[in-house]
């Protein structure tokens, strides 16, 4: 597949990107609820990582919370000697206790921010920051202008070239857009969640679309089932996986129901899922989890296989409509 663009940038990326959520570990977040990712070794993503530029991923998304600094600080050692060839995403907006691997709060201080940014900087090992998004979803709309304000400060001061925001709410995406180096919204998207008004307007305003939870925190992979069971320090132990809502058995059963759709062609299940994504739009972005190295490899597949073809896609979205 070719590259997309990045938005109204010319930087040019991969159609998938890796999503480092996973790779920075546990840790815990302001109620002392653990909100990591269990039996991660960083050799290992590393590894997944190297393997991922290897097979033509050049897009890296992870935030200052996830593993409270360990993802960056993994993906830090992954890029020594390969920054050139990496287009560098993460998120600001969180207070974090890097020691005790615990979130501590929210803060848009412009102190705060440029702190923020300062210790990306340094455990990323980096000197600038391609894409810096507020990681707030309902951040208030009041607090627009200050933000800008801190985010252009470090695009003159070559800290950072482009901004976004992680936020489903097109009110919020358009008030970022606004502001010419806001280039991104980053929103959740997968085959049970097309966001139709918020595609549409990217495509008004010229932003990429990078997809979040492309692949249902592996539900879309259909290697687990009602009885699969995480480890108590693993957020989807909690959660019993993101997006179910409680109706975990009903979302899996949906997930059947399409297996055979997904994996036409040879695909596998997320090959088929990531397709989807990359057939709805050519703003989109899917950037699916990983934890090794064989994840990273099925995923990109998917740069071969290409989206799915336009007769898949409108027999998926009737079979979704039929299920709902």
């Amino acid at each position: 597949m070719d590259p997309r663009k990045l938005g109204r940038s010319n930087i040019k990326i991969s159609p998938i990107g890796l999503g480092c959520y996973a790779i920075g570990g546990t840790f815990k977040i302001e109620n002392g609820k653990p909100w990591g990712w269990s039996d991660v070794e960083d050799a290992e993503s590393i590894r997944a990582i190297h393997a991922g530029l290897e097979l033509g991923i050049n897009f890296l998304d992870t935030a200052q919370a996830y593993g409270c600094g360990h993802s960056e600080t993994v993906i830090g050692k992954a890029i020594k000697g390969r920054r050139d060839k990496v287009v560098l995403a993460t998120k600001f907006g969180k207070q974090i206790d890097e020691v005790n691997k615990q979130v501590l709060g929210s803060s848009i201080a412009p102190a705060d921010i440029k702190q923020g940014c300062e210790d990306s900087l340094r455990r990323f090992g980096t000197d600038y920051i391609d894409l810096f998004q507020w990681h707030e979803s309902s951040g208030a709309l009041e607090d627009v202008p200050a933000v800008i304000a801190v985010l252009e400060e470090l695009v003159a001061e070559g800290k950072i070239r482009y901004y976004g925001w992680s936020t489903d709410d097109p009110e919020r995406v358009r008030a970022f857009a606004q502001y010419k180096n806001c280039v991104a919204v980053q929103n959740r998207m997968h085959v049970f969640d097309t966001p139709t008004e918020l595609l549409a307007l990217c495509d008004e305003l010229n932003l990429a679309s990078i997809n979040r939870g492309p692949l249902m925190m592996g539900i879309l992979t259909g290697k687990f089932n009602a009885d699969s069971k995480f480890d108590e320090e693993d957020v989807r132990h909690s959660l019993r996986f993101d997006f179910s809502q409680g109706r975990l058995s009903e979302i899996l059963a949906k997930v059947e129901s399409i297996r055979e759709i997904l994996t036409a062609d040879g695909r596998t299940m997320a090959q088929g899922a990531l397709g989807w994504i990359l057939a709805k739009s050519n703003r989109t972005i899917p950037i699916p989890g990983f934890k090794n190295v064989k994840q990273v490899e099925q995923n990109a597949g998917v740069l071969d296989f290409g989206p799915l073809a336009e007769t898949q896609i409108k027999e998926l979205d009737a079979l979704i409509q039929i299920t709902e």
